[in-house]
């Protein structure tokens, strides 16, 4: 009887001391403070060079004096995830893909699974190549990220099992958080024979966030070992590191012997970096980075949105592969989703008005992008509107399927239509299903798949299919913090 008595009254105690420090704790904070800014083939649309914002931080939402938090608060603490606030979203509709848009779907993902690294001594498992058959033994980190994603996406289909997924992803992250680093940002290519920089390669901001991503997607979905290791990858990267203190901007690349180079100065692909800079607990990024670029509206035909600098439809398509922005405007009244939209349908229409003069162009060929040409990789293909006179674009017949089905949630009749038309020429397709590009014009069908190409088009399909990829990144306690912070809200009117 005494021993009963002694258990109730240490259970007791317990109780006590939990309630007395959940009393206590919102009074003492987290005991983090935010951190002070400081002061791709490297090919990155959207801003490729240094224009400048021309906006003082007094001039865009969230602008705050020097010791206030990234929240715009006055204080210094950051959200714990137990704070956390999930914004609202719609529930996805469901879409029974069709054969085709399935067969090109397992291509991607077999890109991902077999174009891998598997010897666990060589110090890059898990690494994913660049492209295939070409750059042998050069692994990119964005692919890898992308091939991370996939992971779950394969098991649901059946193509792999649980437990191979889970112990691909668990040992790639292992591999990952070995590396070289720079304040958590990694080189943009890997040598895949043994985890070393590759040749020449700078250290990337959005190589690294579109490798976050996808690991924090699959952290999502296994928890557990690769969780906690996905959360470390993350947890490690500062912000600051990459920020220009003069102008509230990231720079655009790094590399030990050169420094930081361009900068995140107009609107493009980099969404996702403000989402994960916002809502780190560790290095917060301030809010006013992400109101600091600016944004570019034009118009072509019937369609005004803001703009990348080249136009190049992979810019209105890599952050939504993970970020779910449909119903939520920021304090600008922007909506992303359906800015995304509108550049889909802008760009499908300015192929159509095209067609005379590229063969290659029409309602079902469409959405360029930076891919291979017959003359090498091309960064600044594209279509209008673009730079600030339209003329930064190019166009000169060449087709990348990965623009048109990386669209296939903002234009799902107008992406699928191109799919099956891609898939007519004998030539496009593979044992990794559409190849990267072709031309009309000359003839010419490339002999590469390119793993960002490849992982743009899976990404989107899940997307569409059911929002399985949003879904996954959007549960993350991080992410919605990133949102909040950012002054997203769901279902706002546009601002005057």
């Amino acid at each position: 009887m005494s021993e009963f008595v002694n258990q109730k009254s240490f259970i007791l105690k317990a109780l006590c001391l939990l309630l007395c420090v959940s009393l206590l704790l919102p009074l003492v904070g987290c005991g983090k403070t935010a951190q002070e800014g400081t002061g791709r083939e490297t090919v990155v649309q959207g801003g490729a060079d240094d224009l400048g914002s021309g906006e003082t931080n007094a001039d865009v939402p969230g602008s705050k004096e020097p010791g206030t938090d990234a929240l715009g608060t006055g204080e210094t603490g950051v959200l714990e995830n137990s704070e956390t606030v999930f914004l609202p979203r719609a529930k996805k509709e469901s879409h029974v893909l069709e054969e085709e848009v399935l067969e090109e779907a397992e291509g991607c993902f077999r890109y991902f699974w077999d174009l891998v690294q598997t010897e666990e001594d060589s110090g890059a498992y898990g690494l994913i190549r660049d492209r295939y058959p070409g750059s042998r033994n050069v692994a990119s980190i964005a692919s890898t990220g992308f091939g991370l994603a996939a992971i779950p996406y394969g098991i649901e289909k059946g193509w792999i099992t649980f437990e191979e997924g889970e112990e691909r992803a668990d040992k790639t992250l292992d591999t990952l958080l070995s590396l070289e680093n720079y304040s958590g940002f990694l080189y943009h290519f890997i040598n895949m024979l043994n985890g070393n920089r590759g040749t020449g390669s700078e250290v990337s901001i959005i190589d690294t966030g579109l490798l976050l991503c996808g690991a924090l997607t699959a952290g999502e979905y296994f928890g557990g070992s690769v969780k906690e290791k996905a959360q470390e990858l993350y947890d490690r990267v500062d912000w600051s590191f990459y920020l220009d203190g003069s102008n509230n901007l990231f720079y655009m690349s790094y590399s030990p012997e050169d420094g930081f180079a361009g900068h995140w100065d107009v609107y493009g692909e980099q969404l996702l970096l403000y989402v994960l800079g916002a809502g780190s607990s560790t290095h917060p990024m301030e809010k006013s980075t992400y109101y600091a670029f600016r944004r570019l509206q034009g118009s072509y035909q019937d369609y005004t949105f803001v703009h990348s600098w080249f136009g190049s439809i992979f810019t209105y398509q890599y952050s939504h592969a993970f970020v779910d922005f449909e119903g939520l405007r920021d304090e600008r009244g922007t909506d992303w989703y359906e800015n995304s939209v509108a550049a889909s349908l802008a760009a499908r229409q300015y192929c159509m008005d095209q067609q005379e003069e590229f063969a290659g162009y029409g309602p079902d060929s469409w959405g360029l992008t930076a891919c291979d040409t017959p003359d090498g990789y091309n960064g600044l293909l594209g279509a209008p509107p673009s730079g600030t006179d339209n003329r930064a674009h190019q166009s000169e017949g060449t087709i990348a399927p990965a623009g048109a089905i990386g669209s296939m949630p903002f234009t799902p009749q107008e992406s699928i239509a191109a799919l099956k038309h891609y898939q007519s020429f004998p030539d496009l397709v593979g044992e990794y299903g559409l190849k990267d590009s072709y031309n009309l014009d000359r003839n010419w069908y490339d002999s590469d798949y390119i793993g960002i190409d490849k992982g743009i088009s899976l990404l989107m399909i899940a997307n569409y299919e059911n929002g399985f990829i949003w879904d996954l990144f959007m549960q993350n306690a991080n992410v919605q913090n990133g949102l909040v912070r950012l002054g997203f809200t769901a279902g706002a009117e546009e601002a005057e």
